[in-house]
C-alpha cells in the first residue's frame, strides 16, 4: 500500500510549500514537484512509489541535482549518483516572544548581492542557495568593512509556518553573536506576521542545534536528506 503525506504541513514541508504558498516556484504535478533548478535543488515527494521517482526523474535534468528532505525520500534508480546522505532535524519556535537583535548593522540583501551571498554560502555551506534563492524571502545581511559576512533569510513557508534558513557567518568573524543578531531579527518579523518559524538542521551540525535550543527552537521532527545527481 503506498503511503500518502501526512496531513500537518510540516509533515512533508517542501511537499506542503511546493503545493500552496510557493507553488509558483514549483515545477512537476501530482507525483512529485520541485523548486525550478536556480531556485533551489530541493525537491518532494507525496509518497515514495515507483511513479513517484520516474517523475522525480524527469524533472531532474542529466547533470543536474535534487536534494530530498522529508519524509520520502526512496532509493534512487540507476542513473543517479548520491552526493550525500544525512539526517534533518526539523526544528520549531512556538515561543511567540522576539529574540534579541543585537546592534550590528543590518542591511536587507537584494538581487544586486547574489554574487556575495554565493560565495558566502559556497565558504560556510549552510544548505542550498543559488542564483534566485533570494525570491524565495527576505535576506538582511552583516558587512564588515564592505565585506559580506554574515547573512540570513526566509526559505519555505508551510501553512502557517515560515522557514529560517541560509543562516552563516564567515569565519573571520565568527564569535561576535552575528548570527544570532540576524536569527533575532528573522524570527521577529515572523513572529510580527502571525507566523511559527521553523528551521532545518543537519543532525550532524551540534553546535548550530545548541544555538537554535538557546533561541528557544525545539526539535519537532528528524527526516532523511539525500542530495543527488542525476548521471544519465
Amino acid at each position: 500500500m503506498t503511503t500518502t503525506a501526512a496531513a500537518h504541513p510540516l509533515d512533508n514541508p517542501f511537499w506542503s510549500a511546493l503545493t500552496t504558498r510557493q507553488a509558483h516556484f514549483a515545477l512537476g504535478g501530482a507525483l512529485a514537484r520541485r523548486y525550478a533548478p536556480d531556485v533551489s535543488p530541493i525537491a518532494a515527494l507525496p509518497a515514495a512509489g515507483p511513479d513517484n521517482v520516474a517523475a522525480l526523474s524527469e524533472l531532474v535534468a542529466v547533470g543536474d541535482d535534487a536534494g530530498l528532505v522529508g519524509p520520502f525520500a526512496p532509493a534512487l534508480p540507476d542513473g543517479w549518483e548520491t552526493l550525500y546522505e544525512s539526517t534533518i532535524v526539523q526544528m520549531i519556535r512556538p515561543d511567540p516572544a522576539p529574540l534579541p537583535e543585537g546592534d550590528a548593522g543590518v542591511v536587507r540583501l537584494a538581487r544586486g548581492d547574489v554574487e556575495e551571498m554565493l560565495a558566502l554560502v559556497e565558504l560556510t555551506k549552510p544548505g542550498p542557495f543559488r542564483s534566485r534563492t533570494i525570491e524565495l524571502g527576505v535576506y538582511i545581511g552583516i558587512r564588515d568593512g564592505g565585506r559580506l559576512v554574515a547573512m540570513a533569510g526566509e526559505r519555505s513557508c508551510a501553512g502557517a509556518f515560515h522557514e529560517v534558513s541560509a543562516v552563516c557567518t564567515h569565519p573571520d568573524v565568527q564569535g561576535r553573536g552575528l548570527a544570532r543578531g540576524l536569527i533575532g531579527r528573522v524570527v521577529n518579523r515572523m513572529l510580527r506576521a502571525g507566523e511559527t518559524p521553523y528551521l532545518h538542521v543537519d543532525s550532524r551540525n551540534p553546535r548550530a542545534i545548541d544555538l537554535y535550543v538557546a533561541l528557544g527552537f525545539v526539535r519537532r521532527a528528524e527526516f532523511p536528506l539525500l542530495h543527488a545527481q542525476r548521471a544519465r
